[in-house]
């Protein structure tokens, strides 16, 4: 790992992600890996080291699928993903690829014990409230949700309940994504990434206190990566 400061996210970083969607065998990959460690992973492994003071340990994802389980063949996740964790399955996230860069955090995956606590909240007036004030706060801002939902309503919830709609999920995270830009080169794209996490803290906070831990027994966790 290089100890170089982060001095931005150069234009090739995206300009590889295109031509691995162009090409994305392992002839390609082997022939420009120093292009990904160099334009990709070298400068999300600086702008790690600079968030970490303040966000704690960050985890870079590996480039590889896997395609154990997967119709999918294709070798090569087509961006890159980097997740500092707030707590389980909860964290901030930053993702490099071909349509540019994407900031993001929130509740990434889930036990079903996280998944009991935070319907049981939400089923709650209090909650639910507060929930629908943070997200609409940062939708304000420039931000989407997403996550994963049910596609009608969890078992034995009513289908006129007031608070349906945030009963559906089983994630829930928001993001918001440019495209490639020249202010993404430059050493103050760090100070940028770090105002969106800060934005996004209130909302794990509220995760980290409502779902609480993934599992009650020591090594069952099902953490899912990005």
């Amino acid at each position: 790992m290089s100890d170089d400061r982060f001095t931005g996210i150069p234009a090739e970083a995206f300009e590889f992600y295109e031509a691995l969607a162009a090409d994305p065998t392992k002839t390609f990959w082997e022939a420009h890996k120093s292009a990904y460690l160099n334009e990709v992973r070298g400068p999300l492994e600086a702008l790690g080291r600079q968030l970490q003071d303040e966000f704690g340990a960050i985890h870079l994802f590996r480039p590889y699928r896997d395609v154990r389980f997967s119709k999918d063949k294709t070798p090569y996740k087509d961006h890159q993903g980097m997740f500092a964790e707030r707590g389980d399955g909860i964290g901030w996230y930053v993702q490099i690829s071909a349509t540019g860069l994407m900031v993001a955090g929130g509740w990434y995956s889930s036990s079903p014990e996280q998944v009991k606590r935070y319907r049981a909240a939400v089923a709650e007036a209090g909650p639910a409230h507060e929930l629908a004030k943070l997200t609409a706060g940062l939708a304000k801002a420039g931000m989407k949700i997403d996550g994963s939902r049910v596609a009608t309503r969890p078992r034995g919830v009513s289908a006129d309940h007031p608070n349906l709609e945030w009963l559906r999920y089983r994630t829930l995270y928001m993001a918001r994504h440019w495209e490639p830009a020249a202010w993404m080169g430059k050493p103050s794209a760090a100070a940028k990434i770090r105002d969106q996490w800060r934005s996004l803290t209130p909302l794990l906070d509220w995760f980290a206190d409502v779902v609480g831990p993934g599992e009650t027994a020591a090594g069952t966790g099902s953490q899912n990566g990005l």
